[in-house]
This record gives C-alpha cells, structure tokens and sequence, in this order.
C-alpha cells in the first residue's frame, strides 16, 4: 500500500513539472507569446529550475535546451525513485532511454490537449485571449493536413485526422516502452 502511495506521489510531482518544462520548451520552439495566463503560469512555476539551468545549459538557435534538458532530468529522477521505492535497482542506460521515450510520450500528450482545447475554442469562444496560444501550437501539426483534407460543409475535419494519427503513434511507443521495461528487469 505505501509502496503504491508513494509511486503515485512520485508520478503526480514528477509527472506535473515535466509537463510544465515541456510546455516551456514548446512555448519557445513555436514561438507562442508568453504573455496570456498559461505562458505566466509556466513561467513562474518552472522559472525558479530554469533560471540557474540556463547558465550551464546555453541555448542553441532558439532552442530553450535548459527547459528540455530539465524535463529529461526531472523525469529519469523520477523514473529512480519509483524503481527504489519498488526496490529495483534500474540499469542507467535503460533509464535513460526509458526517460526519453517518457518525454516523447508527454510531447504527444501535450499536443492531443492543445488540439482538443483549440477544436473546443474555435466552435465555442474563438475570440478567447487563449486562443492564439492554442492556435500557435497547434497550427504547424495542422497547417500541412490541411492541405490534404479541406472542409467539408465549413467544419474543419484537420483537428480530428491529426488525434486519429496521434493516437496511432502512442501504439508503438507503448510497444517500444514495454521493451525497455522487460529489458531493464
């Protein structure tokens, strides 16, 4: 019972930086404006990692590589701790590995919960001062299935071609973390 407690403290506080370091990370990358209340929010949880991070770990052609080195980091520390509360000695190859699959796992993630909020945006409140935020990192995953799928009767089907592929790809990575996690044991 305690062991399954702490595994899910673990997970949860891990789990919530690593998201808000990724959206930084993304925020930056896609040039989304940080000045609305999600960009703030990320900016004043994660600045007290970030800000120290950024004097060992320099960006490179406007990349924010402390944010995402600090996300790999905060995930394979937690990726630790639940195997030493399990009481697993992890092989550091495999947490490394495992970590980065677990950082593309929360990338996808993040992009399936700007895609859904975005879709819900533009039908009901497109005017909402979120939804630039949400527009901007959405529309490069967008923007080229566009191209293929136009319309039909005014409602853009781009949205939902885009979740359908996402969904596929969470399948072989499932897969593929299921490997590493037979290997490491």
């Amino acid at each position: 019972m305690f062991t399954q407690i702490g595994t899910y403290l673990v997970d949860v506080v891990a789990g919530f930086f690593v998201y808000l370091l990724l959206a930084r990370f993304y925020f930056q990358l896609l040039r989304v404006p940080f000045r609305n209340p999600i960009g703030e929010f990320v900016t004043a949880v994660s600045g007290w990692m970030v800000r120290p991070a950024r004097r060992v770990i320099p960006g490179v052609a406007g990349l924010d590589l402390a944010s995402l080195v600090l996300a790999w980091l905060v995930q394979a520390l937690g990726l630790w701790a639940v195997s030493a509360i399990r009481g697993v000695i992890p092989d550091p190859g495999m947490l490394a590995a495992l970590a980065t699959l677990e950082l593309v796992r929360y990338s996808l993630h993040i992009l399936v919960f700007a895609v859904i909020v975005q879709a819900v945006l533009s039908w009901t409140n497109p005017d909402t001062p979120l939804a630039p935020v949400f527009d901007a990192l959405t529309r490069p995953f967008l923007a080229p299935i566009r191209r293929f799928v136009p319309p039909l009767g005014g409602v853009d089907l781009s949205p939902l071609v885009l979740l359908v592929a996402l969904q596929v790809l969470f399948i072989p990575l499932a897969h593929l973390r299921l490997m590493i996690d037979g290997a490491s044991l």
